[in-house]
């Protein structure tokens, strides 16, 4: 899983920021979200906190997003909405889940499916999970998401198309092993400068606007419907405040540092709302992607 700092908040503080911890805090641009990008401490560090005996805690490097890191919780609750939305539609299926990070995806999908195959390359992220996230229905294999070609019910495969070097050879597998799939990347135009072509994202190869995500994946599936993920509720609200003036008053009232302290460990994944429409001021794209 692919997200967090430096990440898909990455080149995006071009409104006025606020400091929060060691991050950068800002509202970005269209959809006046509240993105984040490292600031050049070389001895700062975020682990993960408060791990079962026995689970060794993953640092965030800015490839996948983590839980248990306070500073991260906007970028976890923004994955974590999207998996719970797909998990309601995955009761009773067999699911891979590729490019698994972590594992709380699996753990998610595990919940409702019958059984889940959570795939990462990544051995520090596959020994934690395997270590952490444990059911009868959920096994992780270490592995490349383009090495996994087994049938399935349905792919779930976020935030990870944009990493890959040949997406068109990974959607042609996926449409074979699986009659649907979900698959999501970031909207270019919320996450990119003005105009550029993609972020300053290292991670990142290539991102899309709607239009381009759709010519990606249509040549591969017979039907491709797309949703945005948009802000909902306090942050919406927190959207709203920046319109009218929020990053000039908090500094000037030091309220920064209290406020934020409070209000990114509060967000929610109910704070976030998948929806059609409105794409091109969408924070993310989630594809319903059917064989």
């Amino acid at each position: 899983m692919v997200s967090g700092v430096p990440g898909a908040g990455m080149g995006r503080d071009r409104s006025p920021a606020l400091t929060h911890g060691s991050r950068v805090w800002s509202a970005g641009r269209g959809a006046g979200s509240l993105t984040s990008r490292a600031v050049t401490e070389a001895e700062r560090t975020y682990l993960q906190e408060n791990q079962p005996t026995g689970v060794p805690p993953l640092e965030l490097t800015g490839e996948r997003t983590l839980p248990d890191v306070p500073e991260e919780n906007y970028w976890y609750r923004r994955h974590v909405a999207v998996y719970q939305w797909i998990a309601e539609r995955c009761s009773g299926l067999r699911v891979a889940d590729l490019a698994c990070g972590e594992g709380y995806g699996s753990d998610l999908l595990a919940r409702r499916a019958a059984e889940v195959i959570g795939v990462d390359a990544n051995p520090e992220a596959h020994d934690h999970a395997r270590a952490r996230y444990r059911r009868p229905n959920l096994t992780f294999r270490r592995e490349l998401v383009e090495d996994f070609d087994e049938p399935v019910d349905a792919v779930v495969f976020l935030q990870t198309i944009e990493h890959i070097h040949e997406p068109g050879r990974l959607l042609s597998r996926i449409a074979e092993d699986a009659p649907i799939a979900y698959i999501s990347t970031p909207n270019r135009l919320t996450l990119a400068p003005p105009g550029a072509e993609k972020s300053d994202n290292p991670w990142h190869l290539r991102e899309y606007d709607s239009a381009q995500y759709r010519e990606l994946l249509e040549p591969h599936f017979t039907r491709v419907d797309i949703l945005g993920l948009h802000h909902a509720r306090k942050l919406r609200a927190h959207e709203l405040a920046i319109r009218l003036g929020w990053d000039r008053v908090h500094p000037a009232l030091r309220l920064t540092k209290p406020f934020y302290d409070r209000f990114i460990p509060a967000i929610d994944a109910r704070d976030f709302q998948l929806r059609p429409g409105a794409l091109d001021r969408a924070l993310d794209f989630l594809a319903i992607c059917r064989r």
